[in-house]
């Protein structure tokens, strides 16, 4: 049986392994661009990746090795920055924080229902886009259509929302920081402004250390409260139409373990568990772990597809999305973070 086993994990290594290697191949270039030019690393990462989007073809062998560094990679380095945040940091954050991730989930969700209304769409197509632009992006999307009336049009919508809203939140990730650029937003400003609006992970973190470091780990631990919000969003709606969670296809809806990881990184990574040596040669790998995940990120980006995206999807998501932003940047200022 162990045998087995062991020859069923080479095998999916052996699949992994060129997709993996290509893209750490073409994060090891984003980084040589970022030294000698002085570019942000992870948008140089970023746009190498959609210039390779052909190897992520279905027939391509490299497509499980990306698939895998798009999202179990990017989930270990998400975890581990955990070390690179302290409870004292944390407590230092104050309630104006909290404040400012909660109101924008809340009010995204229900501007969602709200247009969806105007525009004569479902209600579920309103909580599918609010909830995916308030909270993760494509994550949530799925999480939210395991738990919602399952009709004809479900799956569509969901498909719909997860391409149109990865591409804003790729063109966010780009201009977002500029943005708090020339607002002059101070670093905690920036970090939470960055990880209270943008919508996934990925995207969160290019964005944050394209700026700073500080600014990266402030908007990943914001980004982290947004995606704990989904789990009781999920909860919820499992109890109001009393359905079994389940995926589309049939799948159970994953945790996100990865939060739990990253929480437990900040504990451990506050009292001195870890030897200082240790934990920065951690915080480095969990860069490099990112640079490639948005690598293939990028990889995965097909512009052919995005022209695919219904109309109603992109108005309301593009409407979501600059709402979400022109609310946080009041809180941020109304705070005075």
């Amino acid at each position: 049986m162990s045998d087995i086993s062991a020859q069923s994990a080479l095998k999916s290594a052996r699949g992994i392994f060129p997709g993996l290697l290509t893209a750490v191949t073409v994060a090891l270039a984003a980084r040589f661009l970022s030294e000698h030019y002085g570019a942000p690393v992870m948008l140089m990462a970023l746009l190498l990746g959609m210039a390779f989007s052909f190897l992520s073809e279905d027939d391509s062998v490299c497509l499980p090795g990306i698939e895998f560094a798009s999202k179990t990679l990017l989930r270990f380095g998400v975890a581990l920055l955990g070390l690179g945040i302290t409870v004292q940091q944390i407590a230092a954050t104050g309630p104006a924080v909290l404040l400012v991730t909660v109101s924008g989930v809340a009010f995204t969700i229900g501007s969602g229902l709200a247009i969806a209304w105007l525009l004569g769409r479902r209600a579920a197509f309103g909580m599918l886009a609010g909830g995916a632009v308030a909270i993760c992006g494509a994550s949530a999307a799925l999480a939210i259509a395991s738990v919602l009336p399952r009709d004809s049009t479900l799956e569509r919508d969901t498909v719909f929302t997860v391409i149109a809203v990865t591409a804003m939140s790729t063109l966010a990730m780009i201009l977002y920081p500029i943005i708090a650029a020339a607002l002059e937003l101070s670093d905690l400003a920036t970090g939470v402004f960055l990880g209270a609006t943008i919508h996934d992970v990925a995207q969160v973190v290019g964005a944050g250390y394209s700026v700073s470091d500080d600014v990266g780990d402030t908007a990943t631990f914001v980004k982290l409260l947004r995606v704990a919000l989904l789990v009781p969003l999920v909860v919820i709606l499992s109890m109001v139409f009393a359905r079994q969670t389940e995926t589309p296809g049939g799948r159970r809806l994953p945790f996100p373990f990865f939060v739990i990881g990253f929480s437990a990184l900040v504990v451990v990574g506050s009292y001195g568990v870890v030897p200082e040596a240790t934990k920065a040669w951690l915080l480095s790998f969990s860069k490099w772990c990112l640079t490639a995940a948005i690598v293939a990120l990028g990889m995965k980006t097909s512009l052919k597809r995005l022209g695919d995206v219904g109309g109603g999807a992109i108005v309301m998501i593009v409407a979501l999305t600059a709402g979400l932003a022109a609310l946080a940047l009041l809180l941020v200022k109304m705070t005075a973070l």
